[in-house]
């Protein structure tokens, strides 16, 4: 299809829209980015303008476009194992410090909660799998529950199946962990049951109330607070401080900081990496 270039004034009047349904910001400038996501999705609902994309979307109560949109606008660029270091804090530092603290106050399996709260296509949550099987926390032995989110239709989709293609697990995956958990399935590769029982996925917008999520030892929410404002960050934050443990440990991505979203927490630092946790 041929490209189509969108206006300002389309351009301003589509990024106010794209903030509404999903919090994403899109600032002046970014005009490319839209032309370069939405222009495929013109002909596939027979528009000829981003202006008449945007009329069908408001007025399709299936709010098949919308759900559309928000796919094709969100980045989900992610990989298994991805900056290494939460892996490593989460390996030494964070999961045996909970495991000792719950093990003293739990009568049965002591129980480990965590949310990925920007969980893409899932890579992020099965390396957290990965990582707690390594370290023989297993679901024989503890309550185990995984939640992923995230705002895209088409990344909880491909996070709750476990297939991925060639070039997705070639990223961040050694061969003895693409072999250990992975079954060859043609030329994809599927996570095996054992990791998939051990996560849960469902589609949220960080910017609608937390409903139902239920309290987390850990949270996750990586390189995502970046496509907001800063308003709506410290709205986030807020929120999630909601569903974490007096004791629970918050990461966030290695070149973000909280400095000027939330005083709620306090940082710490272990084997160069940083986590936070509530002030005292």
């Amino acid at each position: 299809m041929t490209k189509i270039t969108v206006t300002q004034d389309e351009f301003k009047t589509f990024a106010q829209y794209i903030l509404e349904i999903s919090g994403i910001a899109l600032d002046v400038g970014k005009e490319y980015l839209l032309e370069t996501r939405l222009n495929p999705l013109l002909g596939k609902f027979g528009c000829s303008s981003y202006s008449e994309l945007l009329r069908k979307s408001k007025t399709d109560f299936k709010k098949e476009i919308e759900n559309h949109i928000i796919d094709a606008i969100s980045t989900n660029e992610t990989y298994f194992f991805r900056d290494k270091s939460p892996f490593q804090l989460l390996q030494h530092k964070i999961i045996p410090d909970l495991i000792d603290r719950r093990s003293k106050k739990s009568i049965g399996k002591p129980t480990i909660r965590l949310w990925s709260a920007a969980n893409s296509t899932g890579q992020e949550i099965y390396s957290i799998a990965m990582t707690l099987l390594e370290m023989g926390v297993t679901p024989k032995d503890y309550n185990v529950r995984l939640f992923g989110t995230d705002i895209s239709d088409a990344a909880i989709a491909q996070a709750s199946y476990g297939l991925y293609n060639k070039f997705e697990v070639a990223r961040g995956l050694d061969p003895t962990r693409l072999s250990k958990y992975f079954d060859p399935q043609g030329d994809k590769y599927k996570i095996k049951d054992e990791l998939r029982a051990m996560a849960q996925f469902k589609k949220m917008n960080l910017m609608k109330p937390f409903m139902g999520v239920g309290k987390f030892d850990i949270v996750l929410c990586r390189n995502v607070m970046i496509y907001f404002t800063s308003e709506d960050r410290r709205k986030i934050y807020a929120n999630i401080a909601k569903t974490m443990e007096p004791d629970g440990y918050l990461l966030i991505g290695s070149t973000e900081s909280l400095v000027n979203d939330t005083d709620l927490f306090t940082s710490n630092k272990y084997l160069n990496s940083v986590f936070y946790q509530f002030k005292d």
